[in-house]
This record gives structure tokens, sequence and C-alpha cells, in this order.
């Protein structure tokens, strides 16, 4: 009796949570008598989306592909109404698992005859890739329908997700008719190339609370060891010695930390840019005399699938930046690195 009461307490939470998008858009635009534009039915669905994938219960198998590289991943996503369980079984080669509960994410990574345990901060992982606020989206994308298809045996509604400039790639979004949850997304460059793919191939929702399934395969023969990690230091009160001179349009910074790596004379600053949707990491490091710094480039760029690497020397540090975007924004932000004299 207390499962089926939990169950339909989440059940009613999802619906009450796509309902309220629902109706939001509609006091919005049906008070005034002005019928939505096809803009703005496009948005209301992609905020739909973006509740769906949180809101809803659902397991199935999506394929994921960058560059030449795929992989099959087994999802089963469980929200209680309060909580969000998921856990994500990569299907291919080395079967490791992710496991994430409202944001934290534990890896388990098999490393010869060890798993590695790897703790990582909140993550979007599919289909959850859409932020709940999607105003930052808005400033730098403009977004319109495409037609509709069906994905998965399902049939879906179709969005195109341009941007306003060169500084992010664009996306197209296969959105569940029904349910509103995403099914699809693809990202291009500006050449409208494909740079990664990812897509249920099978889904379904589930109508249980049982959390049973929400553990890692064990491995008795295997040894289980947390991983070194990297200690993050508060950098609240520590002297800041360089600054941003001015970001690209539409990114903003969404966290700063510093962190003590093994091996690295000093901490490491990381900083973590985003535009909404995109999300660009820079790192500052500083170089001794004794690093053999002559051996580094001066500046170096480089993609690899999806990803943009820039790394320069400046002022006796190395500044490097990682995203999924086009090249053009990170040399921006590896450029806008002013060091305080």
């Amino acid at each position: 009796m207390m499962l089926a009461k939990r169950f339909v307490l989440a059940r009613d939470f999802a619906s009450a949570t796509l309902v309220a998008v629902s109706f939001g858009a509609a006091m919005i635009f049906g008070s005034s008598g002005v019928q939505a534009s096809d803009a703005d039915t496009s948005w209301q669905a992609l905020q739909k989306a973006a509740a769906a994938a949180r809101a809803l219960s659902y397991k199935g198998i999506f394929v994921c592909q960058s560059g030449k590289q795929m992989k099959s991943v087994q999802i089963t996503h469980l929200f209680d109404g309060t909580n969000e369980f998921a856990r994500n079984v990569i299907l291919d080669g080395s079967p490791r698992e992710v496991l994430s509960q409202s944001g934290n994410v534990v890896i388990y990574n098999p490393q010869n005859e060890k798993i590695i345990i790897e703790k990582r901060r909140g993550q979007n992982m599919f289909p959850a890739v859409l932020p709940l606020n999607l105003e930052s989206i808005k400033a730098s994308y403009t977004l319109r329908p495409a037609v509709d298809e069906r994905v998965a045996g399902r049939q879906a509604q179709v969005l195109v997700l341009e941007p306003k400039d060169g500084l992010r790639y664009s996306y197209k979004f296969w959105i569940d008719s029904e349910y509103g949850l995403l099914l699809k997304s693809v990202m291009f460059n500006n050449r409208n190339e494909v740079m990664e793919s990812i897509a249920f191939n099978q889904v379904e929702l589930i109508k249980t609370v049982e959390l049973d399934w929400f553990k890692p395969k064990i491995d008795h023969n295997k040894n289980y060891v947390m991983e070194d990690e990297q200690v993050v230091i508060a950098d609240d009160h520590l002297p800041v010695d360089w600054e941003i001179k001015e970001l690209p349009a539409g990114y903003h910074k969404v966290d700063q930390m510093m962190r003590k790596v093994p091996g690295k004379m000093g901490p490491i600053v990381h900083v973590i840019f985003s535009d909404g949707l995109a999300s660009v990491s820079l790192f500052i490091e500083h170089i001794a005399r004794t690093d053999k710094s002559k051996a580094i480039p001066k500046s170096t760029l480089t993609t690899a699938g999806n990803t943009s690497f820039y790394a320069n020397v400046n002022n006796g540090h190395l500044v490097t930046v990682v995203g999924e975007v086009p090249e053009a924004t990170v040399v921006q932000i590896g450029n806008a690195v002013i060091f305080k004299k």
C-alpha cells in the first residue's frame, strides 16, 4: 500500500510539472486572446522536454555516436516526487556504470583487476540535456519547428535550435509528442556536419518506486577502490592575479574552484562557463622555470570529435580551454585572460 501511494504521488507530481508548463504558457498567450506563434509553441515544447526528462520515470536504451566512436547505454530513471535516481550502464566494451542521485554522480570504471570508483559533480546526462530555465538559451539561439518524425517507435515533434552567431553549435531535437520526453538529440557544426548524435532505440515509462536496480553490478573477483580525488580548495579569500577581459556573447561564469592536482607545483584554477546549453572549462596553471616551459608551444588549437582544445602560455601560466563548442569560442575565452602586473 505504501509503495502504491508513493507511486501515485510521483506520478501526480510528474503530471503536475508538465501540466504547469503548458498552463503557464496558456496564461501568457491565451489570456490576451492572442494565439501563440510557431516560435512560442516550439519554446513551450522545449520547456516541456526539459521538465519531462527529470519528472518522468522511464527506462530504455540509447545510442551515442561522436565521430567514429559509438556506444549503447541502458538507462533507468526514477523520480519519486522529491529526488531523481538514474543508472546508466555502458553496453559496449568495458561495462562501465554511472549512478546519479539528484545531481551527485558516481562512476564505476573497470581498470585491469580493479574497479575504480569516481565521484563527479552533477552533470546533465541525456535525455536531461536541457536546463529548466531556457532564458539564456533564448538569448543566444533561435528555435523553429521541422517535420515530425518517428523515433524508437514513437511519434516525435522535431525542433531545430540554431545559434545567432558562430560561437556555439546548432542542435536538432526529437521530442515525444505524448509525454514530452526528449527521444533524440543531434549536434551540428557550422558546416551542417553531425558532431554528435544521441537517440533512444527503445524507451518506455515505468510504474514503480522500487530501487533494487539502483546499485552497480558487483564483480566479486575485483577490488573496488576510490580514485585519487583532486582536492578542491575554497578560493573565496585567495589572491587573484588574473581577470577575464570579455567573454564571448551569451556565455557567463557558472562555477569556479581551485584544484590541487598530484604532480603539480601548485593549485590549478578551474572556471566553468555556459550559455545555458554549451559548457566550457578554463584551467589556469602556473609554470615554473624548471618545468622546461620552452617545450610548451606558445599556443595550440585542435578539435577532437565535438570538443575543441586551446592552450597558450601567458605571463608564466599555462591557460587551457576545453569545451564542446566551436574553436572560435575557446580561443576567445583563452585570449580574454589578462594577468595583473
